[in-house]
């Protein structure tokens, strides 16, 4: 799978982690991204931010509902993502008023996901709920592929997941108790 593990995953140089910047006359931004997987949430000593995040897969599209309360404030923010086949892990978005989330898109059919995302500088981590409970998966974000290509996960990261598309959300939200503990025995790491 090309993975990044153990020794090989520590080399290299640390990488911005700065969002994109939309482009000259659009509303939405593409970002590129390398997710790992954990064993265990971060220590709540080293949190800097907690979000809750429900994203809704709609069925037959590559298009993604999300809303996202930050925890301190009780904000809310909605967006509509779509999946970019070309480049793995990058998206297109789309900010959306409360209006538009509840009254035209969340009835749109399809799974649902929900996580807490834990800021854990340089990662975002999501500690998920539900049927995934005990699954703990750590993302960076990037602006260039040189970026992506050079960073360094922490030690603490069991392994990289950016090629293994059963741990895209896409699928996590349509993968039961039982397929989530066989792919995740796959990378050595037990459910609770």
């Amino acid at each position: 799978m090309g993975n990044r593990t153990g020794e090989d995953a520590r080399r290299g140089a640390a990488a911005s982690h700065a969002p994109h910047a939309p482009h000259a006359g659009e509303e939405d931004r593409a970002e590129r991204e390398r997710r790992f997987l954990l064993a265990r949430a971060p220590a709540p000593d080293t949190v800097t931010a907690a979000r809750r995040i429900t994203d809704r897969y709609v069925d037959g599209t590559r298009l993604r509902l999300s809303r996202v309360e930050r925890l301190d404030t009780g904000e809310c923010s909605y967006r509509l993502s779509r999946e970019q086949p070309v480049h793995p892990g990058a998206s297109a978005d789309l900010q959306l008023s409360e209006q538009e989330y509840a009254r035209l898109l969340a009835a749109l059919p399809g799974p649902e996901l929900t996580r807490m995302r834990l800021g854990v500088p340089p990662l975002g981590v999501d500690v998920f709920e539900g049927p995934l409970l005990g699954l703990v998966l750590a993302e960076a974000e990037f602006e260039s592929p040189e970026d992506a290509e050079t960073f360094v996960p922490p030690p603490d990261c069991v392994a990289e997941l950016t090629p293994d598309h059963h741990f895209t959300g896409d699928h996590l939200a349509r993968t039961d108790r039982e397929r989530l503990r066989a792919g995740l025995a796959e990378y050595g790491v037990a459910l609770p």
